[in-house]
């Protein structure tokens, strides 16, 4: 029987405190899953062996001579020892600086040296190489702690973990954290410019964590997949705190690569992402399904078109219709198999980090997902609002969890008030005056609309508005997701601002364009095939079926064709797959002139 087991805040006092608790309520309920490659499988701890795991980092680190106050940062991968770094570091009161460990050397170097970091656990020694090139004469790390042991020898301040980590057999150490004292500094990954460093306390987390519980029953018995970086302030609110909060367990995916079959293996019931994973699926069954027998293909239309009225109709949105008794058939010969490739024992899935597309939602609610679009910021811990399995308006981001305030400022800003509210930005009181007003209201920077019955819609960005020429206002983001909808592009970035009309730069599938380009009898690896003047025509003419609902003023008059990717690596997209729109610009303005001529 499911039952809730909820560590409030006031409980929990601080993130240590949540653990602590968690440990004495139940220290024989599994707390963490993990895939052993040498074992060949999964293996989990329970929270009592996970409080024997924390006391011996904790004996470790304050060995350190490390005082409170003092910062730290992790750069590894989603995994348990994740867990025993953050809650032995904030046990000692030490600030934790979550890092992504797919960020460029470069960006870790400046994250490392802004925020003064003394210690810092990484992944293997690739990364430390990597690193040590970018880092500037003064920094202030102390040590270096390898996660991943290998037999190359290593030079001061860096030590293998297995060496530095020492057995103790020490009880945990009382909870001497403050709530609203600084846990973490969360460097945002901004599209322009240097990150910022986002200032959260114990209590900012906590208060969001248990909002969110108090929107969306989660039970002990619920099992979390965690697979988004537990730097992303997402994860390791609701993927990792929130958990904790409820006793449900986490296993830790493999990675993207293994994301199916760690679901198929691990069957969790809760499952937290962004919408590129969802869109990633839709593509893929889209793919398979156009393969198949055309009343195969109207089969699976009808059942995610009865699925999509059957939700209406449960939301009280449509009335009752005969085509529903069909439901039942269709969901065993269709829905079920689609549920049974993502483990098949999934209760509620959790869409945030960027905008959910409404093609992407029907598909998913209609094979019978319990999906839940949601919003927030890193400056609010981030979540504002998401959407309850009874209130369910999947274009919305839904309503603000308890205790968050939300209005509409000028120009439909969204500004939003609530115990979640960061702190400030670290070493920057100008950027923190800039966001969050005398009146304690964080501006957002998007623009939304609220409904009467208090569902959020996001409707744009302030600072995203490309103006043309003519005094036309073009959301780019808009234009660039029903872009996406053509599997054959895989990036895409609207051109526009004072000029007499839009142009784009479009990043080709690499799965798909082979198959154009034999269409068109051009050679796929050549890149002089992209300039190709029917090719191009080709190209206008999907674009202008994708955009057809979209004013005149807003069609794509010119394009360019790439085939290399904008990645973290060539410094084009940042650690949370945001594409840097003034640094690609910046790197083909030549293209874009002459689109221009």
């Amino acid at each position: 029987m499911a039952l809730t087991d909820i560590i409030s805040p006031k409980q929990a006092v601080s993130l240590y405190g949540l653990l602590l608790e968690r440990i004495r309520r139940s220290p024989d309920l599994p707390a963490y899953e993990s895939y052993f490659a040498d074992l060949k499988q999964w293996q989990s701890i329970t929270w009592g062996e996970v409080a024997k795991q924390v006391a011996k980092w904790q004996s470790t680190l304050r060995k350190e001579g490390l005082e409170a106050g003092d910062r730290v940062a992790i750069n590894l991968r989603n995994c348990v020892d994740w867990v025993l770094f953050d809650q032995a570091a904030l046990s000692l009161g030490l600030i934790v600086v979550p890092l992504y460990p797919d960020d460029r050397p470069d960006n870790v170097a400046y994250i490392l040296s802004d925020a003064n970091v003394k210690l810092l656990l990484l992944q293997n020694q690739k990364q430390w190489k990597s690193l040590q090139a970018s880092l500037s004469d003064n920094h202030e790390l102390q040590t270096v702690i390898i996660h991943n042991h290998s037999d190359e020898k290593l030079n001061a301040p860096a030590l293998y973990e297995q060496d530095w980590l020492q057995d103790a057999n020490e009880p945990l150490i009382a909870d001497n954290c403050i709530g609203d004292e600084l846990a973490s500094i969360i460097y945002t990954s901004g599209t322009t410019g240097r990150p910022k460093g986002v200032m959260l306390s114990h209590q900012n987390m906590l208060s969001v964590a248990f909002a969110a519980s108090q929107y969306i029953d989660i039970f002990n018995s619920d099992k979390f997949l965690s697979f988004l970086p537990l730097s992303h302030t997402l994860e390791r609110t609701a993927g990792y705190y929130l958990p904790m909060m409820s006793g449900s367990s986490v296993a830790y995916s493999r990675g993207i690569p293994q994301l199916a079959e760690d679901m198929l293996n691990v069957k969790p019931t809760v499952l937290i992402a962004v919408p590129r994973i969802f869109e990633r699926i839709y593509d893929r069954l889209n793919a398979q399904l156009s393969d198949k027998h055309a009343i195969a293909q109207m089969l699976f239309k009808a059942c995610k078109d009865i699925g999509w009225h059957k939700f209406e109709y449960e939301q009280g949105r449509k009335k009752w219709h005969p085509r529903l008794m069909a439901w039942p058939l269709l969901e065993k010969i269709i829905a079920d198999k689609v549920q049974q490739k993502l483990g098949g024992e999934m209760r509620v899935i959790v869409s945030g980090g960027a905008a959910l597309s409404q093609p992407v939602a029907e598909l998913f609610i209609g094979l019978g997902f319990s999906l839940l679009q949601g919003y927030g910021l890193t400056e609010t811990s981030p979540v504002i609002g998401v959407n309850q399995l009874e209130h369910n308006f999947p274009t919305s981001v839904g309503r603000p969890i308890p205790g968050v305030s939300v209005k509409i400022a000028a120009n439909d800003e969204l500004i939003v008030n609530g115990p979640g509210n960061m702190l400030g930005y670290w070493n920057n009181p100008e950027a923190t005056a800039q966001i969050i007003d005398n009146d304690g209201w964080l501006h957002t920077g998007d623009q939304a609309r609220i409904s009467l019955s208090g569902h959020i819609y996001i409707t744009g960005r302030i600072k995203d508005i490309l103006v043309l020429s003519n005094g036309e206002k073009v959301p780019p983001a808009d234009i660039e997701a029903a872009i996406l909808f053509d599997d054959l592009f895989e990036q895409a970035l609207v051109i526009g601002e004072g000029q007499a009309y839009l142009t784009t730069l479009l990043v080709l599938n690499a799965d798909n364009w082979p198959v154009l380009a034999k269409e068109y009898q051009l050679d796929p690896e050549n890149e002089e095939s992209l300039t190709d003047k029917a090719l191009q025509g080709e190209i206008i003419q999907r674009l202008r079926t994708l955009l057809s609902h979209f004013p005149a003023y807003a069609k794509i008059r010119r394009v360019t064709l790439f085939l290399e990717p904008w990645t973290i690596e060539n410094d084009l997209m940042t650690p949370t797959m945001k594409i840097k729109r003034a640094k690609v610009i910046e790197h083909h303005q030549s293209v874009i002139d002459a689109m221009y001529e």
